[in-house]
């Protein structure tokens, strides 16, 4: 009887730990990320009014984006894609998958930084420089602000599939890792945070392309 009773406690103890990792309210890292992203939107919606206030009250010219502005879209889609994909594999006990997914979702994001000097040398092309006039350079220090927040994603990803790496060489091991509500919270979390940098740059490049339409 003791015994049957030691395993309802333990077994409700488990449960317990696996409803506070799940849950949105109770875990700190789940705060945490709440008041991050908060923070986030407010100093990009913040500058993104400085931007319109500044063109308004100068009667600055609008900006065209250059085209490659799109495709950097369709890479940070494609990265958040990636990100689900692991996701899901670590969720299905996938093993190779999951570890192929956050290859992928690192050198997406690589591609996607380079991609991203590339845009940056095409304003300059059209002879747009930081220092040309206030919209440029809100323009600059949005995007670069942008460019700093997928940089500082990226060591997570890199943490991730370094202890993948090294955690899953044998079925004990991968059971653990698997097993690990911790693991699961925090994936969880960089999935999200990985959504928000895309769903962030698609607001950016649509704010600035109205504003172009705005004449």
């Amino acid at each position: 009887m003791a015994d049957k009773e030691n395993k309802i406690r333990e077994s409700g103890e488990h449960a317990s730990l696996y409803q506070e990792y799940d849950s949105f309210t109770f875990h700190p890292y789940n705060v945490l990320l709440v008041l991050v992203l908060i923070g986030i939107t407010t100093l990009f919606l913040a500058f993104s009014a400085a931007f319109v206030y500044s063109r308004i009250q100068s009667e600055l010219p609008p900006i065209k984006l250059p085209l490659i502005f799109i495709f950097n879209t369709i890479i940070l889609l494609a990265s958040s894609a990636a990100m689900v994909w692991a996701k899901r594999s670590y969720q299905k006990d996938n093993t190779e998958q999951y570890q192929n997914a956050l290859i992928v979702t690192i050198l997406l994001s690589l591609l996607f930084m380079v991609a991203q000097f590339f845009g940056w040398r095409a304003l300059f092309q059209q002879e747009i420089y930081i220092y040309t006039d206030n919209s440029a350079g809100y323009l600059y220090l949005i995007s670069g602000l942008h460019f700093l927040h997928v940089i500082a994603g990226l060591p997570f990803l890199g943490l991730f599939l370094w202890k993948a790496k090294k955690q899953m060489k044998e079925p004990v091991s991968v059971l653990v890792y698997f097993s690990d509500p911790e693991k699961r919270l925090k994936l969880r979390l960089l999935t999200i945070y990985w959504h928000f940098l895309d769903a962030l740059w698609i607001y950016l490049v649509l704010f600035f392309w109205i504003n172009y339409l705005i004449q």
